[in-house]
C-alpha cells in the first residue's frame, strides 16, 4: 500500500507500506493491502505503520481525515510528527498540545473579552434608544 500524510502545506510522509493501523471515533483499526476501500474521521493520537522491510513507524496526528481507496492509504491533517520511537514522539506531543492548549487559553480570552465589549455596547445602545 502507498501511505501518504499530507499537511496544509507539504507532505509529511510518502512511503509503501504493508500494514497502518490508527484510530477513528469509534475505535482503532488496522488497514492491510487487501482491505475494502472507505473513508474514516481519525482522533488525535499516534499512527503506526509497517514499511516494507518490517520496520514499524510513528506519527503523531491531530484530528484528521483517512481514506483508503484501492492500495493507496491518504490522511489529511492539520498537525503531524513522525518518529521511529515511540519516546520520543511522546516528548513531541506533550510539547505540541501544550502550546496548542496555551494559544487556546489565550484565544478563549480575548473571545470573552469581545463578548463582554459586545454585550456593553449593545446595552448602551438600548439604553440609549429608550431615552
Amino acid at each position: 500500500m502507498r501511505l501518504r500524510v499530507l499537511l496544509p502545506a507539504n507532505v509529511l510522509l510518502d512511503e509503501t507500506v504493508t500494514k497502518v493501523i490508527a484510530e477513528a471515533i469509534d475505535g482503532s483499526f488496522c488497514l492491510l493491502p487487501k482491505h475494502r476501500d472507505f473513508v474514516t474521521s481519525l482522533v488525535p493520537g499516534i499512527l503506526s505503520f509497517v514499511d516494507e522491510s518490517g520496520v514499524e513507524s510513528f506519527v503523531a496526528i491531530s484530528e484528521g481525515v483517512l481514506t483508503k481507496s484501492g492500495d493507496e492509504v491518504l490522511i489529511s491533517t492539520r498537525r503531524a510528527s513522525r518518529s521511529e520511537r515511540l519516546d520520543e514522539l511522546q516528548n513531541v506531543v506533550q510539547n505540541l498540545f501544550q502550546t496548542l492548549d496555551d494559544r487556546e487559553r489565550v484565544a478563549q480570552a480575548v473571545m470573552a473579552r469581545l463578548e463582554a465589549d459586545f454585550m456593553r455596547r449593545l446595552l448602551a445602545l438600548e439604553e440609549a434608544s429608550h431615552v
